[in-house]
């Protein structure tokens, strides 16, 4: 089967609508339907498109896409950049708002993410600066991607004040999540990605996080779980998104184990090598319900469940398993005070009162923070 000939109507596809009034679009999940992108792509109306990768994947699927674009009479420009967090740089930033110029992209065309996490908020944000504003596509490439960054908008870079302080909202028109194509994925990025999966049961789905408990071998095996899960957590990030499109309230939520998180990313200088998001995700959602139950706020043993489950599939826990360094205590704090999330210089946790039932916890005093960190770098 040809790229251009693949059906637009399997019927195996899940789709999931995201309303979002005259930004409503739809995420597409199921095998195969990069066989079928340039077709249900051309359908939104372009004449050109600027396709954004990285050296991993576009060697993969670049020329093909480019070919069933071409082949809907699409004008096609690649653009390939260094895989890895440090690619989320202004210099990058430049360098794709300057070839999506240069390919005459109008307003009324296509910046069309073909990647991760990295490269869909890289062209996401291009895509929402030039020509203040284009339309584009995700086509996100791995596990974290499909679930989570992919889908609700938000996009930008890192700068060295930490990790995604600039950025912009820009809905995608269209997002085609190919579970098939985390076949190939090494495992560590599909341990990393999964940690998102499970991130939805804790923060409102009781159920769900069940329900991971009993099929995350499929997820990873690539069986009917994994469009599923894959399904099922963008759903729930639509839900949220549809609530609270600009993180004004609910939508912080997401950010369970995240503050944790960026902070480790920061003090590893974003080497990926040392530490991908999905790692730093898990470590922080453990020490988010570790957190909660120092505080008295969350039973202790559902932070060892959540530390089982995470153990279980292959995900770091602890800050001793963070290679090289996590840094001193300073210097997490240092690193968190950068987070989003702060107001009036307080810091805010995604906080739990046990498994499914996260809440906002705004102005956590610094030397409750200190406290559970000298623990946890101790132990």
């Amino acid at each position: 089967m040809t790229l251009s000939s693949a059906r637009m109507d399997n019927p195996s596809f899940i789709t999931v609508p995201v309303p979002l009034g005259d930004r409503a679009y739809d995420i597409l999940v199921g095998r195969g339907l990069i066989e079928s992108a340039g077709a249900r792509i051309a359908a939104l109306g372009a004449r050109a498109a600027a396709i954004v990768t990285d050296d991993h994947v576009g060697p993969l699927y670049a020329a093909a896409l480019a070919a069933s674009l071409e082949a809907q009479g699409l004008r096609v420009s690649v653009t390939t950049l260094p895989p890895g967090e440090a690619t989320k740089s202004y210099a990058s930033l430049e360098r794709v708002c300057d070839a999506v110029l240069a390919a005459k992209i109008e307003r009324g065309d296509l910046v069309v993410a073909l990647g991760g996490g990295v490269i869909g908020d890289l062209a996401g944000f291009a895509a929402a600066v030039v020509r203040r504003g284009v339309r584009f596509v995700q086509v996100p490439t791995s596990l974290l991607s499909q679930v989570d960054s992919s889908v609700g908008g938000k996009t930008g870079i890192n700068s060295r004040h930490g990790k995604n302080l600039v950025g912009a909202f820009h809905q995608p028109s269209l997002v085609l999540a190919d579970t098939a194509l985390l076949d190939t994925l090494p495992l560590r990025e599909m341990r990393a990605g999964y940690a998102e999966v499970v991130k939805y049961g804790l923060i409102d789905d009781a159920r769900f996080f069940a329900w991971c408990e009993a099929n995350w071998r499929g997820v990873f095996a690539g069986d009917h779980a994994r469009d599923e899960a894959v399904a099922q957590s963008c759903r729930a990030k639509a839900a949220v998104v549809v609530r609270d499109e600009h993180e004004n309230g609910d939508r912080a939520l997401l950010n369970l184990g995240h503050t944790f998180g960026h902070a480790l990313e920061k003090i590893t200088a974003y080497d990926s090598t040392r530490l991908v998001h999905g790692e730093g995700v898990a470590i922080g959602l453990a020490l988010a319900f570790r957190f909660s139950a120092s505080l008295g706020l969350s039973p202790q043993a559902d932070a060892e469940r959540v530390e089982a489950h995470l153990k279980a599939a292959g995900l770091p826990t602890r800050l001793s398993q963070v290679p090289g360094s996590c840094g001193t205590v300073d210097e997490l704090l240092d690193a968190m005070a950068q987070d989003k999330k702060v107001k009036g210089g307080a810091l805010t946790f995604i906080l739990a009162r046990g498994i499914g039932r996260s809440f906002i916890a705004p102005g956590i005093a610094a030397d409750e923070v200190r406290t559970f960190l000298a623990g946890e770098i101790s132990a």
